[in-house]
């Protein structure tokens, strides 16, 4: 049935305020259990003295988030505002070169941080896959761009490398591997663009301005060579009605969002409360609940903050990078789920969609997914969670085709045809607000523990059952209906833009 079947008022009514009495009610349990935990030992290296006029104590479990906001934050500003000044005084004196003044600063910023070494090993990986490249084959690039990567993920080579870089300060290991991780997915792009060029080749020199764009370098994201390349050459700099109004308001709001996140974990001990499994077991299942998804949105603001300010100073320098994740409470199909937009969008055009094509034939599917999966496992480093992790969401992925290819059926098909548009969106949402669940649980077990997911798993679907279990289920097809009406608003709004277009 369609995304824009509508269902009455007064039912989207009664589903947000279940939604709402559901999430305050856990809140309050989560809320309760913090206050509890404040002082306790096990808790000693998680929470730590906070602002000091909140009179309460702050979770800091988060290394990476205490890296970028608290720890490194000012050398992080000073690193961003340099590149945005230097850059912007080349855009408004020499447009057409103000790639290379974005190279040159890049290279001195990696240069002065990480050293000589550093750079000599980044830069002889580009060679290396750039001198592929000059073979245009696609299956050399593939090969020659995963040795290039397991290189800095698999022992003992990662250790080999990391041993030439000399010096000791917190932030090392995080901008070794995470320069390095990127520099050779950007290098894979090159040389897989360069492999589809009919005529000629890419220069190392566009190479190396490619990788060496700060902003992307260490944290990322990644974007695709070809849309780096096309948006970096043009000489003609002109900005949309709105764009700096536009910019000034994304960047207040990831300000705003560093705040709340920060007042939030004075109250809300989320990071900190599932190491400990006997504290955590005590709670009630619908606070566990909210803990297990409480975590899972963290890490999309996490990643949106984190991923919306470098986009802004991207745009400042008129690029246009991959935007920020898609919000996880709107989510409830595998397909959509990611918590980095630069390496989804990198895996979907030379992995995913490469093999799977149109994703309509079960097989070309169950082989894209099982590629995709085991690039992204070693992009994210081999390890045992890693596996248990990409396992799960591989079969998530290719579960949701099979069900929607069973129920495409007879007599299923015949059903859904007989039955009203807002019965077939109903009963859709049931079978959604399963998966949703099943993408929390999935998840969770990478970002918190294996041990947390199989507690939350197990008391929600064999000790809370039946009662904790249907509620629960309940509430979360209440919240996918809601999801369902925003999509169908913003397909409605998207239609009147295309249709004012044309005329």
């Amino acid at each position: 049935m369609g995304v824009k079947t509508m269902l009455p008022s007064y039912e989207l009514g009664f589903y947000a305020l279940a939604v709402t009495s559901a999430v305050v009610y856990s809140s309050s349990g989560i809320f309760e259990a913090s206050r509890d935990s404040m002082n306790r030992k096990a808790f000693r290296d998680g929470i730590k003295p906070g602002w000091h006029y909140f009179g309460r104590k702050m979770d800091v479990a988060d290394f990476e988030w205490m890296m970028w906001f608290t720890s490194f934050r000012n050398v992080i500003i000073f690193a961003l505002s340099g590149h945005v000044l230097f850059g912007k005084i080349c855009s408004m004196t020499v447009p057409q070169h103000r790639a290379v003044v974005y190279m040159l600063y890049g290279v001195l910023a990696v240069l002065g941080s990480m050293g000589l070494v550093y750079l000599m090993i980044i830069l002889s990986h580009c060679l290396v896959l750039y001198s592929v490249a000059l073979a245009k084959q696609k299956w050399l690039c593939y090969v020659a761009g995963l040795c290039c990567l397991a290189s800095f993920k698999v022992e003992p080579f990662s250790s080999w490398q990391s041993g030439f870089v000399t010096g000791a300060f917190d932030l090392q290991d995080i901008l070794f591997y995470g320069g390095s991780s990127f520099t050779i997915m950007r290098c894979m792009s090159f040389a897989l663009e360069s492999s589809e060029r009919k005529e000629g080749i890419y220069s190392i020199f566009d190479l190396l301005k490619y990788n060496f764009y700060l902003p992307f370098f260490f944290f990322g994201p990644v974007m695709t060579f070809d849309q780096f390349h096309a948006q970096v050459s043009t000489r003609e700099l002109r900005r949309k009605d709105d764009e700096m109004r536009n910019i000034r308001v994304h960047a207040l709001l990831h300000v705003g969002a560093i705040i709340a996140v920060d007042i939030f974990f004075h109250f809300f001990y989320i990071l900190t409360l599932p190491s400990d499994l006997k504290f955590v077991n005590r709670l009630s299942d619908w606070s566990l609940a909210g803990l297990a998804y409480s975590n899972l949105v963290y890490d999309w603001v996490k990643a949106a903050v984190m991923f919306g300010v470098i986009n802004t100073v991207a745009r400042l320098d008129h690029l246009d990078p991959p935007q920020p994740p898609k919000c996880i409470t709107m989510l409830y199909v595998f397909a959509e789920t990611h918590f980095d937009r630069g390496i989804n969008d990198w895996l979907c055009k030379y992995v995913y969609d490469h093999i799977g094509e149109n994703h309509d034939n079960i097989m070309k599917e169950l082989m894209a997914t099982i590629a995709t999966f085991a690039v992204t496992t070693l992009w994210l480093g081999p390890c045992e969670i890693v596996y248990i992790w990409s396992v799960f969401n591989c079969f998530g992925l290719n579960f949701e085709l099979w069900v929607q290819k069973f129920f495409q059926q007879e007599p299923f098909a015949k059903l859904e045809a007989k039955m009203s548009a807002a019965m077939s969106r109903r009963i859709r949402a049931v079978f959604g607000a399963a998966n949703f669940w099943a993408i929390v649980l999935y998840n969770i077990l990478a970002l918190n523990s294996l041990e947390f997911a199989l507690l939350v798993t197990k008391r929600l679907l064999l000790t809370g059952f039946p009662v904790s279990t249907l509620s629960i289920w309940f509430i979360t097809y209440c919240g996918v209906q809601l999801i369902k009406e925003r999509e169908r608003i913003l397909a409605i709004e998207e239609e009147k833009c295309d249709k004012a277009k044309v005329e």
